[in-house]
């Protein structure tokens, strides 16, 4: 009996491949870039597995390319690259990676949150082009977290995991949820608001929802103006949340202290305005780049690849759409 194949749309760890081949064929793209659409729609073909990341786009022609495919894994939690209501139509069982990158992301967020208000960036960028001039009272002046508010939008897994760590810094956290859900015990300590009251109070509003038809540009012109004077916005969810033309726009008009950034509208690409402001900091989508959890991502990936392929239910399904 032949064993079913996967197709692995980019380098995964060795102790992954090694899981997977225990019972399949696989198919591994090793290219350095995204695998061309051409080409995943012929390589496909025969396939009963997809391992993917959030850079391959998985619409309805690449499905019809996949004539018996049971599983899309998508190696991220975000899952707005694959067309749901296509892989419904077909059968198909999508399946992301929730959980094992929570703290990796809370982490950078912190990281992000600590450059852009105490300028770290912006003071190493000087040093290195060998401006400073030694220590003085007045010199780069940030500002304190402590006794800050911390505005969490979107309070899933990694907002929930960024207000824990706020106790450490000394910030109280107000929170909002874009949904009706009762909060959770993990909620306890912290305030519920509204998007406008935790816009208008907030020293610190941080993002953490899922890319939907709601929150493109969640945050534009308006939203914007609304946000306290001085504060600082933080993103490590999706980057068409925010409207980059209307943030350098508000960054411009001093509006708002600054940004710091993780993920961006067209990426790579990022706006030519946010890249000359020495009050943003941007980071390369890393949110959850370390090796522990990159290697947790991929391998709950083929656990729900070979779960799928063995008849069994999968481990992290996402809703059909």
């Amino acid at each position: 009996m032949s064993r079913p194949a996967v197709l692995i749309t980019r380098v995964v760890p060795d102790s992954v491949t090694a899981r997977l081949a225990s019972a399949c064929d696989i198919d591994l793209y090793t290219g350095a870039d995204a695998i061309p659409g051409d080409e995943l729609r012929a390589r496909l073909a025969g396939k009963q597995a997809l391992m993917c990341l959030l850079t391959d786009r998985i619409d309805a022609g690449v499905l019809d390319a996949a004539q018996g495919l049971l599983i899309v894994a998508n190696i991220a939690v975000g899952f707005d690259n694959i067309d749901r209501a296509a892989a419904r139509a077909r059968g198909i069982v999508i399946t992301n990676t929730p959980d094992v990158l929570t703290e990796a992301t809370a982490d950078l967020t912190w990281g992000l949150m600590l450059a852009v208000m105490r300028r770290i960036p912006e003071g190493e960028r000087l040093l290195r082009r060998g401006e400073w001039k030694g220590w003085a009272l007045d010199f780069l002046l940030g500002s304190d977290l402590r006794h800050k508010q911390l505005g969490i939008v979107g309070f899933g897994r990694i907002g929930r995991a960024v207000a824990a760590r706020a106790g450490a810094f000394g910030m109280r956290v107000v929170y909002t949820t874009l949904d009706a859900d009762s909060p959770g015990p993990e909620c306890a300590g912290h305030t519920r608001g509204t998007f406008d009251e935790v816009l208008a109070t907030s020293d610190v509003v941080s993002f953490h929802v899922p890319l939907m038809p709601e929150t493109r540009h969640l945050i534009n012109r308006r939203t914007l103006a609304r946000m306290k004077r001085g504060a600082y916005l933080v993103n490590t969810s999706r980057g068409p949340v925010v409207d980059e033309d209307a943030l350098a726009w508000a960054l411009r008009e001093g509006l708002i202290g600054g940004a710091a950034l993780d993920v961006y509208e067209r990426e790579p690409v990022v706006h030519p305005e946010l890249l000359a402001l020495e009050n943003v900091v941007l980071a390369p989508h890393i949110g959850s780049a370390t090796v522990e959890t990159r290697t947790a991502m991929a391998d709950l990936a083929a656990r729900n690849v070979l779960a799928v392929l063995s008849g069994r239910a999968p481990l992290t399904p996402i809703p059909p759409g």
